[in-house]
């Protein structure tokens, strides 16, 4: 007997560093957006595999396969060239989440291609599949206090309490966005998000 292996239409994938250490810091925006898009559209975190835990759910009439690279964010792209080889999704309907320094806490911004913006995590993407014509939801998680600041030091840092609210909201915004890519078209998503 023959099984198929599964289809997607989409594949969107959320950055983060995996382990307790790194919950709730600015780095791992992706992660917790993802795990919103999940929770909303009856999806679970149940597989190990390309060096990822992964699941699936279906977001309007559309499969969608999720992903959280456990590679560590500075190597995400091995996870994500791993599952969409396997699973044939192409470049053009892969979504991916994930923090930005650029953007103030609460906003998001939908981008349709583009560079990496000195983001590790989506450079390395990038770079293994050869092509940034990736879609990309950013999520704002605020600049550092100051140039002197360590980078590392301030995307390895928690949201502080009083920005929380805000910061939940652009996560909803941010699987929100990812919804309307699916159902719409990404042309729909930058003029409903990009305020």
């Amino acid at each position: 007997m023959i099984f198929n292996k599964r289809t997607y239409d989409y594949m969107v994938v959320g950055l983060g560093n995996p382990g307790i250490t790194y919950e709730k810091t600015r780095h791992n925006a992706g992660f917790m957006a993802i795990d919103k898009i999940a929770d909303k559209n009856g999806g679970s975190f149940n597989k190990h595999k390309f060096d990822s835990v992964y699941g699936e759910c279906n977001i309007g009439s559309k499969r969608v396969l999720i992903l959280k690279p456990e590679t560590f964010m500075n190597l995400s792209g091995k996870a994500v060239v791993a599952a969409a080889s396997f699973y044939k999704i192409p470049v053009s309907n892969i979504i991916v989440l994930f923090d930005d320094i650029s953007l103030s806490v609460g906003k998001i911004r939908v981008r349709r291609q583009g560079s990496h913006g000195g983001h590790n995590g989506i450079k390395d993407i990038i770079e293994l599949l050869g092509n940034d014509k990736i879609m990309r939801v950013k999520i704002g998680v605020g600049e550092k206090p100051n140039p002197e600041y360590d980078l590392k030091n301030w995307v390895l840092g928690k949201i502080p309490g009083e920005q929380m609210e805000e910061f939940q909201k652009a996560l909803d915004k941010a699987s929100l966005a990812v919804e309307e890519i699916i159902k719409r078209g990404i042309d729909s998503a930058m003029n409903k998000y990009n305020g």
